[in-house]
Formats: C-alpha cells, structure tokens, sequence
C-alpha cells in the first residue's frame, strides 16, 4: 500500500473526516492559492488572487463533499468533483482574448486556473505530498520557466512579427528585403484592427532559412534591423 509521507510526518488525524482536518485541508488550500493568485496579480494576469483563491477553494470543499457522501451515504462515484473540473475548465476558457495582434492571450492563466481546481481537489482527498510536489510545480512554472522560454523562443528558427507599414505599397519592397536578408515568409495576415488608422498592420510568420543567421542571430538582432527601414513604422515580434 502507498503511504503519504506528509500525512505520516502529521499523524492520522490528518487523513480522518473531523472538523480540525477540514478547517486544516481549506486553509492550506486558501494559503497555496493565495501564493499562485499573487504571481499571476504580481504580472497584472486577467485572474489574480481572488479568483485563485475561489477556484482551489471550491475545488477542496467539492472533494471533501464527495468524501463525506460516499463515506456516509455509501456513494461510489465522485460526481461533484468530475463537475468542478468541468466547470473550472470552462470559467478558464473565458480569460482567453485575442489582442489587437491577433495573438491569444490569457492561455497560461487558463491553464493555471484548470491546475488551481485540481490542486484544490488533491489537497481536498487528503493527498498532501501530491498537493505539495503540484504547488511547487505550478509556481516553478509560472515564475522560473518564462525566461527559459524566451532564450528558447529567441533562438528558434520560427517566429511571428507585427509589422506597421506607413503605406501597403511597400509590403513588396519589404518582402524583397526579407527574402534577401536569408529569411522566409510562411504566411502574411492583414490586421483588421487596424483599419482606420491610416497604416497598413501585418501579422506575418517568418522561418530562417540562412544558414548564417541561424548561426549568429537572434529574433531581436533580426527585428532590430528591420526597424532600421524607413518605410516601417513599427515592428516587434509576438
């Protein structure tokens, strides 16, 4: 049989069904959100520390509900549990936007939210080691792995510009100067936010091909001397 070590190092009070294990199980729950809701708030996210700390609670207090009526109605199925994963799933899906860029945004906090609800449900069963190496995994996520992320995104042979042209008869010359420069244009999608505005927005995904800069340049070095034509009004990478 497989032990719970932190559940051992409390004693087994902490995993029988009594007021002093309920009121333990939701603070712990409402401490850990409260630590994930502050890295995303601290990052100005669309969900912050309230709305953690909402979802990891309902999912803690939905799982001891299951524990409570299949221990003493004779239950066998955890069907309140099932719905709140179903529905932390879907209250994810709504913090998910398109920018003006055309670029999804909110997809890590949905993600975090959907992980919040489950962290609440491990910790709700009593499954403190599994909460513990889950929360640790989470915050390491949110707050260690972006900036590994973006070394490896600035080195890859792929990447999205958002291009503004002072005039979209020099879309041409700036294809020319791209293909030229060693790079290669996998798709040109016109922003329509962008309308009225008197320029002319591009989103466009664009490969290195050049063996050259594959070598020695980054996504930033590439942009940077784009910028440098006059016919561009802006451009950065998304």
């Amino acid at each position: 049989m497989i032990t719970d070590p932190i559940a051992d190092f409390l004693g087994i009070w902490s995993t029988q069904l009594t007021a002093y294990t309920l009121l333990f199980r939701i603070g712990m729950s409402a401490l850990l959100s409260a630590l994930i809701g502050w890295e995303r708030s601290s990052k100005r996210h669309s969900a912050g520390f309230r709305t953690f700390m909402i979802v990891t609670l309902s999912g803690t207090v939905v799982m001891l509900l299951d524990i409570y009526l299949n221990t003493f109605f004779g239950g066998k199925f955890f069907i309140l549990s099932a719905v709140a994963v179903i529905s932390s799933a879907r209250i994810a899906t709504r913090t998910l936007f398109f920018s003006s860029r055309n670029q999804i945004m909110g997809l890590t906090t949905a993600v975090s939210l959907w992980c919040s609800c489950i962290l609440g449900l491990t910790l709700g069963a009593g499954l403190y080691t599994i909460t513990a190496i889950l929360f640790v995994t989470i915050l390491l996520c949110l707050s260690k792995l972006p900036s590994l992320e973006f070394f490896l995104k600035n080195r890859s042979n792929h990447f999205e510009i958002h291009l503004e042209l002072k005039n979209s008869l020099n879309l041409q010359n700036f294809v020319s100067t791209i293909r030229k420069l060693g790079l290669t244009i996998d798709a040109i999608e016109m922003n329509p936010a962008y309308a009225n505005s008197g320029l002319s927005v591009y989103s466009i995904a664009i490969s290195i091909s050049s063996a050259e800069l594959k070598k020695y340049k980054t996504h930033k070095e590439i942009i940077e001397a784009l910028r440098t034509i006059d016919y561009i009004y802006h451009i950065e990478e998304i």
